[in-house]
């Protein structure tokens, strides 16, 4: 029953698969979809994979959406809404592999997020005096950490969980605290 289920809900996603099919966007979607579980190079599961996320996760559809701006994407999101509770600033720009662990109550407002970023919930990236922050591949943001201005968190670092970040993070460094202090370079 469960299986029926899915199924008729991923028939309801074929406008978001045609949206996908068109979009400039494949690759970046595509590690995405495959940043949290095992790469399926057949074009059939892959269709079959993004519509079951699609149907059953609001925050991957969320992403999704940022990736599709365009007029059809407006037009599926009222019918098949985004997170109210996950925000990605409209200029934020995004590398693919985004592992998004139920990113709650979770704000990206980034000048830049590199590849392979892994968010947790609770996670705030913002901008202050009117400068966003630039994450490089590979960071983790655990939940409940904060980073906000015009710095830069090097290749994969680790934020800790509560932690508050306001100056930069060298690379494969771990920031804890608040404010964060780097305990580990």
């Amino acid at each position: 029953m469960r299986n029926l289920f899915y199924f008729f809900g991923q028939l309801l996603c074929i406008p978001h698969v045609l949206l996908f099919l068109f979009s400039k966007e494949k690759e970046a979607i595509t590690k995405d979809l495959y940043a949290r579980k095992n790469f399926n190079a057949s074009k059939w599961h892959q269709v079959w994979d993004l519509s079951k996320e699609l149907w059953l996760n609001r925050y991957f559809r969320t992403l999704f959406y940022h990736r599709t701006q365009g007029l059809f994407s407006k037009i599926l999101r009222i019918f098949y809404p985004k997170a109210s509770t996950f925000i990605i600033d409209v200029n934020t720009k995004i590398g693919g592999g985004l592992q998004l662990a139920h990113p709650y109550a979770t704000i990206l407002n980034a000048e830049k997020i590199g590849e392979k970023v892994y968010v947790n919930h609770l996670v705030t990236v913002g901008e202050k005096n009117g400068k966003r922050p630039i994450i490089e591949d590979g960071v983790e943001l655990h939940a409940n950490c904060i980073v906000i201005g015009g710095i830069t968190i090097g290749k994969n670092a680790k934020i800790g969980a509560g932690a508050v970040v306001t100056k930069d993070v060298p690379e494969n460094a771990i920031a804890v605290g608040n404010p964060a202090k780097i305990i580990l370079k």
